[in-house]
């Protein structure tokens, strides 16, 4: 059953939930994070534990914002098509093209599905790879892992931007705005904690963010 008890009529659309090995680190600090966030006090779920890695409490919330927003997203994966949503915007005035500079390296416009396609494509790559998100215990992080981590952030901010601006009136009539809420709380104070997202980049948001941070 999903998260947001629609059944499986769009389960073919999620990708398989990342999670962190048995037994490492990283599945001891979700634990962490399952039992905080139970107690309600995201300001508080957010903080690294005292005495825990810094590098380890990124990889692994990075992680869980990622299947948060994947299952979001997933819902809507019928009402955001290509003729709904033919770019990837959030309002009139912010419009987001799409280039890893890997594959593609000049940026190009595509619709919201694709370059949510190509997003979570290149995000499950970058976790994929030991070199970046280390899955053995003690193994080093590289010395950009906070830079990498921005970038996965700033453009899983865009994800919340498209939803709330394009697609917040279906979230209501799914009757499932109270969960995206919590998860872009969630998601705010965490990268308000760590400066994971530069001031400019949550313009589309910034009325929503600033109630947040502020309550």
């Amino acid at each position: 059953m999903s998260l947001f008890g629609l059944g499986s009529r769009n389960q073919k659309t999620f990708r398989p939930k990342k999670s962190a090995p048995s037994g490492s680190k990283g599945a001891q600090l979700q634990k962490h994070i399952d039992a905080t966030l139970g107690s309600g006090n995201l300001r508080e779920a957010v903080k690294l534990p005292p005495g825990e890695d810094f590098n380890e409490w990124l990889a692994v919330n990075t992680v869980d914002f990622f299947n948060q927003v994947n299952i979001l997203f997933g819902t809507l994966t019928e009402f955001c098509t290509a003729s709904n949503c033919p770019t990837m915007s959030a309002g009139p005035k912010y419009e987001y093209r799409w280039a890893d500079g890997v594959t593609i390296k000049k940026p190009i416009e595509v619709s919201a599905p694709k370059y949510v396609e190509y997003l979570m494509d290149w995000i499950e790559s970058q976790l994929d790879d030991e070199t970046i998100f280390p899955q053995k215990l003690g193994a080093p992080f590289p010395p950009n892992f906070k830079e990498v981590v921005k970038t996965i952030f700033k453009r899983l901010f865009r994800v919340y931007a498209h939803i709330y601006h394009s697609h917040f009136q279906k979230i209501v009539s799914l009757k499932e705005e109270a969960h995206l809420n919590t998860c872009f709380k969630h998601f705010v104070l965490f990268t308000w904690e760590f400066r994971l997202i530069d001031k400019a980049e949550l313009a589309p948001l910034q009325d929503l963010v600033d109630s947040i941070i502020q309550f």
